[in-house]
């Protein structure tokens, strides 16, 4: 509301609650779908030989289930009210899509860290898949219904608060906003959780591309070659390709198309410094990297190049597929999907990856492309506890405020629109659990399929064998 008074945009935000009221956001949305059809739907025009895999990941548990199936929670959500307040949203906000990594200055920071499905949508919708992700996850460590209540609502208080405090904010001072982890530790989590936390920062310290280049090269005459490690990383070797006859443009002949076609075309969304920067790297090998669960089945691919004194830079070229928000929220977006993921990550993310930059490839398939690896941390569910649960929660919804704060300019109606009390915290908590109950349901039928057959799922053990390396 450009030009409007603090009273009338604070009015404007308590008015949405008669449209939108804060009660209603209990309601889980339109479930009476078949949830194997949307999935399948979801693994349309990835490739075809790693749906199984894709489907065997999702099989590991529920979680692993609701990770890899947004689609299924952007449809339910797609067929109840929402509030009018529309803004860039990360579209998969679950709790394990948040972590830290470097910044061009070298800080760690914590954010947001995966836009695959960034759109424009709801801001509820993003607090929606965050709040069930803690529910399904408390669940699978198998902490009490109290636990898990107070994780939901730490994180929807801290967001509360958060967007309360950036609703005071200038616009600048908010738009170089971020979250250190030296900040983010001592200000959410208690000593114990401080002391794990800052393990796992010394940890995340050697994940630099240098830190990893013994570990997934070796030197073979003049150049670096990437290691085949299937079915994780391998080259495309005409006995190992993936890809069918109508993938021809990523096959291993067709190689240096994929490189010098899409890597010049990236090279022109970049900034001219950046672009001056690269140009000094050579480019060594490429090979084809499978990782996730949520995009998994996308082309994917980890370029190396060296520097003249022979230090590594490692980019991701990974295949930008339409965001499921977009499919059930129809907004405005760019014609390129990379390009839709990068607008979206920079303006939901404090700070960007300085390489961040989208390019169409073979077919016309469009990419988007960062670092690889740039002291990447992100948390391991299986060594958290209540307190360190909690502790996390309150760090996601505080982190979650500030995306959705610096990329609207809306922190003052959605704060007004939230209000001081629990009421709308309260709503979502019965939401969150509401909603967990239905992706057991989902995942039950998902794991029948699977086990009968209907779902042809796979294990990484079962394709590493069908490799030849």
């Amino acid at each position: 509301m450009k030009g409007s008074t603090l009273a009338e945009r604070e009015a404007s935000g308590r008015v949405a609650r008669e449209r939108s009221k804060r009660s209603s956001h209990r309601a889980v949305g339109e479930i009476r779908r078949d949830p194997l059809n949307l999935i399948r739907e979801s693994s349309e025009g990835r490739i075809t030989k790693l749906v199984a895999l894709r489907y065997g990941r999702m099989a590991a548990s529920p979680l692993a289930f609701f990770r890899g199936s947004a689609i299924l929670q952007a449809h339910d959500l797609g067929h109840v009210p929402h509030t009018e307040f529309v803004l860039p949203i990360c579209g998969d906000s679950h709790l394990l899509n948040f972590g830290g990594f470097a910044t061009p200055d070298r800080q760690l920071v914590f954010d947001v860290n995966d836009f695959d499905e960034a759109s424009h949508g709801p801001f509820e919708w993003d607090l929606k898949r965050l709040v069930a992700s803690f529910a399904v996850a408390a669940r699978q460590l198998r902490l009490s219904r109290g636990a898990a209540h107070d994780a939901v609502m730490s994180a929807v208080q801290q967001y509360r608060d958060r967007i309360a405090q950036y609703a005071q904010c200038g616009t600048l001072e908010l738009w170089y906003e971020r979250m250190t982890f030296d900040r983010m530790i001592e200000a959410v989590l208690a000593p114990e959780g401080r002391r794990r936390i800052r393990r796992g920062m010394e940890k995340a310290a050697g994940r630099t591309h240098e830190g990893v280049l013994d570990k997934v090269a070796e030197r073979v005459d003049d150049r670096f070659v990437m290691r085949d490690m299937p079915p994780g990383l391998f080259h495309l070797h005409d006995g190992n390709t993936l890809f069918a006859s109508a993938d021809d443009g990523f096959r291993s002949g067709d190689g240096r198309k994929l490189i010098d076609g899409a890597y010049a075309d990236y090279l022109q969304t970049l900034q001219p410094d950046r672009r001056e920067l690269l140009a000094q790297f050579t480019i060594q090998d490429f090979s084809f990297k499978v990782a996730g669960i949520g995009s998994f089945g996308a082309r994917c691919f980890v370029l190396l190049a060296t520097d003249p004194s022979g230090k590594p830079l490692f980019l991701q070229l990974k295949e930008a597929l339409p965001s499921v928000v977009a499919r059930y929220f129809k907004s405005k977006q760019p014609r390129h999907e990379g390009e839709r993921i990068v607008r979206e990550q920079q303006m939901l993310q404090a700070t960007n990856d300085i390489f961040l930059g989208w390019a169409t490839g073979p077919g016309g398939r469009p990419f988007y492309v960062r670092q690889l690896l740039d002291l990447k941390m992100s948390p391991n569910l299986e060594h958290i506890d209540t307190e360190l649960l909690n502790g996390y929660a309150r760090v996601c919804g505080w982190t979650l405020a500030r995306a959705h704060a610096r990329a609207s300019g809306k922190a003052i109606e959605i704060a007004a629109y939230i209000g001081r009390n629990d009421q709308f915290g309260e709503a979502l908590a019965d939401y969150a659990f509401a909603y967990a109950d239905q992706v057991e349901r989902d995942y039950d039928a998902f794991l029948k399929a699977c086990r009968s057959g209907v779902l042809d799922a796979r294990t990484d053990e079962d394709m590493a064998a069908d490799f030849r390396v």
